[in-house]
């Protein structure tokens, strides 16, 4: 069993990592997962699903003595350590360079098409 103090103080420290690394700052911890999406793996969702279960429950006055402390500690642990994992800034590098390779392949497409042109109609 875990109690209701440990479970929110885990669940704000989770929503913090969570504003911090891709700027989700509204909501709960299940919005600010559905907000993120796909760029955090599926186990990390389903650990926040654990956590959220949790919540639920401990809120409950019957429920909460049946919330499992260990899944919720081993949901805690997994999303912590693959949220501190994360560079922001590599992010964002990553998000530049990608739109970047993108402009630049597709230019040099125009190109070789206008080329292509030019020598079908005899001007090169």
């Amino acid at each position: 069993m875990i109690d209701q103090r440990q479970l929110d103080r885990k669940q704000a420290e989770l929503e913090q990592l969570l504003e911090e690394k891709f700027g989700a700052s509204s909501g709960d911890l299940q919005a600010r997962m559905r907000r993120v999406g796909r760029r955090v793996p599926k186990r990390v969702r389903d650990a926040a699903g654990v956590i959220a279960g949790a919540q639920l429950q401990a809120g409950h006055p019957k429920l909460r003595f049946f919330v499992d402390g260990k899944a919720v500690n081993r949901a805690h642990a997994t999303i912590r350590s693959h949220l501190k994992t994360i560079d922001v800034a590599d992010r964002r590098k990553g998000a530049v360079l990608s739109v970047l390779g993108g402009v630049s392949f597709n230019l040099l497409l125009v190109l070789a098409l206008l080329l292509g042109v030019l020598m079908w109609r005899g001007l090169l």
